[in-house]
């Protein structure tokens, strides 16, 4: 038994899907079978029940990805201690985070981070904001920049950033400047189709007793600026997400004092929490 097979294993656990292990963990379908059933063998017991459809974890399973999780987590502790220079943390550090947020956030986050452990490498990855918390979940990320939401994990640890307001905006030639002036019957809205803002923005509307003309559905906050930009309805997004748009000179903001901010921050597993390289991340 390896610590390569173990991750695989666990993986495979988690995803309970041998395509999606096999692309996150950059091996073939076929590698990655042969690793499990050489793990089921040395265990002399089946991990998984497997058929075309689905694929489902055994109660031995359970027990082997618990034996799993705690010696993967030592080995990382070990490896990071073992290749200290001078004090110095080395190794990989991967993160996960919005494309907005590696323009607005990350940049400081990591400013101070690099000054002090040069030697540690990271990976950075972009995405939509709202698979920060699975890639997580899932360990296909050691840490990410994630939205605090009502449902949000009780296995991982959270470390706030900062608070980000939500705004109104609507088409520059509309002339709408602030709230009064709108007219809900009148005026059709972009809204999320997914996401943490999809919540908070029909609580908004429900809180006004507002039932808003939807002109489309879409996913992503950059797509509704844009369509907003091109005159198709009124959006409501992220100030930050505005604050870094190639467009945001085609929109007029509304400020909505009474809606709920995105509470942004930085998430990790709470078992991997003192892990060198993130708990040296979250210290920062």
């Amino acid at each position: 038994m390896d610590f390569r097979s173990l991750e695989l294993f666990q993986h495979l656990a988690t995803s309970l899907h041998f395509a999606k292990t096999s692309e996150a963990l950059f091996v073939s379908p076929s590698t990655l079978s042969r690793a499990i059933q050489r793990l089921e063998e040395e265990c002399g017991t089946t991990l998984f029940v497997r058929d075309n459809r689905s694929v489902k974890i055994t109660a031995a399973g359970l027990k082997l990805l618990g034996f799993s999780q705690q010696t993967l987590a030592e080995w990382k502790k070990v490896k990071w201690e073992l290749q200290q220079d001078h004090q110095q943390l080395q190794g990989e550090l991967s993160l996960f985070c919005s494309v907005t947020a590696s323009y607005s956030h990350l940049p400081k986050l990591l400013a101070n981070f690099r000054n002090k452990y040069p030697q540690v490498e990271i990976k950075l990855s972009t995405g939509d904001p709202a698979l920060s918390v699975s890639k997580v979940m899932q360990q296909e990320a050691d840490a990410a920049i994630a939205i605090h939401t009502p449902d949000f994990p009780a296995e991982l640890q959270f470390l706030p950033l900062e608070d980000v307001p939500l705004v109104l905006i609507a088409p520059k030639d509309s002339l709408l400047q602030n709230l009064s002036q709108v007219d809900w019957r009148q005026h059709s809205m972009i809204l999320p189709d997914s996401g943490p803002t999809k919540r908070i923005v029909h609580h908004w509307f429900a809180e006004h007793g507002i039932r808003p003309r939807v002109y489309a559905s879409v996913g992503g906050n950059e797509a509704i600026v844009s369509m907003v930009a091109l005159g198709c309805g009124l959006g409501i997004v992220p100030q930050v997400v505005l604050d870094n748009s190639i467009v945001a000179n085609k929109v007029n903001r509304i400020v909505l004092h009474d809606i709920e901010p995105y509470k942004l921050g930085l998430c990790c597993l709470q078992k991997r929490a003192n892990e060198p390289a993130i708990k040296a991340l979250f210290n920062c």
